[in-house]
């Protein structure tokens, strides 16, 4: 969205969000002009959507499928994008009974996929308007931690501590990081848990009864003498976060699935992060790229933890595979960009 508002001053930007955990987080985007929820998909709400944001281009990312969306779209001959996309054989876009499905995919104009699977997968059902891209997002974390700027209080917590920094966590992550640090007392621990309503703060703080909020730490910098685990009260701050880690977690992994390691990636950090990542070619990557570890229990997070701890030459080699994993998988977004000034989907 970025770079098309540099190359057109005058676009105007609708981004919509399904979920609250993405609305909440952008509803103040400054790179949109507006930012809303999408109604429900019906085919009385994608009409009347359509005839009031009449929109030039739309453009979906990675999972969006909205059935009466896409299929307004291809009536009114509104070019369609999909972005970051990646497929797996064992949707129902590829089975005997997936012709709903397969009928929505028909709806875009093209679609700029992940990796060469997706591209096969996609021609195997006769859609031949494909490329290999990659994933917008090692380009968005390579421009916030290139325009990273410091953190005073954050700063002031680490110090020269050796820290973990563990972002999107769950209960099953923060009990298996309490676990697995109780042999460290000198290890500083920041936590930036998914959810960060009363409830789920309540519960770190009695899994951490030593922790202190960032929030108090705001309101009173004297508690930096005792703290050694700090817990992150609000949203936004993660992607700068890991920059201050030594070692890095990624929360998800024992739930539904990990978020986004390549944030911590970005910073030349060892990624470690639970088992459930399966469906997320980004962590299979760094796996393979030697930058990200796959942890099953505390005991194991311990044991390698300790040997970052006590050894910096691996711990650097880990960092640097992290680090060029997310370099040489950038360049998506200058693709998808191309491609809509090489084909007019578009006006200055």
């Amino acid at each position: 969205m970025e770079k098309l508002r540099s190359h057109y001053p005058n676009l105007k930007i609708l981004l919509t969000f399904f979920s609250p955990s993405g609305f909440e987080i952008r509803k103040d985007y400054k790179g949109a002009d507006w930012v809303f929820y999408l109604p429900l998909d019906s085919g009385k709400n994608a009409i009347r959507f359509f005839d009031i944001v009449n929109p030039s281009l739309v453009v979906f990312v990675k999972y969006d499928y909205w059935y009466y969306y896409l299929s307004e779209c291809r009536k009114r001959n509104i070019p369609l994008l999909l972005v970051s996309g990646i497929f797996r054989r064992d949707q129902p876009f590829f089975k005997w009974y997936g012709d709903l499905h397969r009928n929505m995919l028909n709806c875009f104009t093209n679609f700029f996929v992940q990796d060469k699977e997706s591209l096969q997968l996609l021609q195997s059902i006769n859609l031949n308007n494909a490329v290999i891209a990659g994933d917008t997002r090692f380009d968005r974390v390579s421009e916030i931690a290139e325009n990273f700027k410091p953190i005073g209080v954050i700063e002031k917590f680490c110090d020269s501590s050796q820290v973990l920094v563990a972002g999107s966590t769950w209960p099953d992550d923060e009990k298996l990081i309490k676990d697995g640090t109780i042999n460290f007392p000198d290890l500083k621990i920041i936590i930036a848990p998914h959810e960060i309503h009363k409830e789920h703060i309540d519960q770190l703080k009695s899994i951490f009864p030593k922790a202190i909020l960032h929030s108090q730490l705001i309101a009173d910098t004297s508690q930096l003498i005792t703290s050694k685990i700090l817990i992150i009260d609000n949203i936004g701050m993660l992607s700068k976060l890991y920059h201050y880690a030594t070692i890095t977690y990624v929360g998800g992994g024992f739930n539904r699935g990990i978020h986004n390691t390549l944030e911590a990636a970005v910073y030349g950090k060892p990624v470690l992060f639970g088992p459930n990542y399966k469906k997320f070619k980004e962590a299979i990557g760094l796996i393979e790229a030697g930058g990200g570890i796959c942890i099953n229990s505390g005991i194991e997070f311990s044991t390698i933890l300790q040997q970052f701890i006590t050894n910096k030459q691996g711990l650097e080699l880990r960092g640097k595979n992290s680090s060029d994993f997310v370099k040489q998988n950038r360049g998506a977004t200058e693709k998808i960009l191309t491609y809509i000034e090489v084909n007019r989907l578009l006006t200055s």
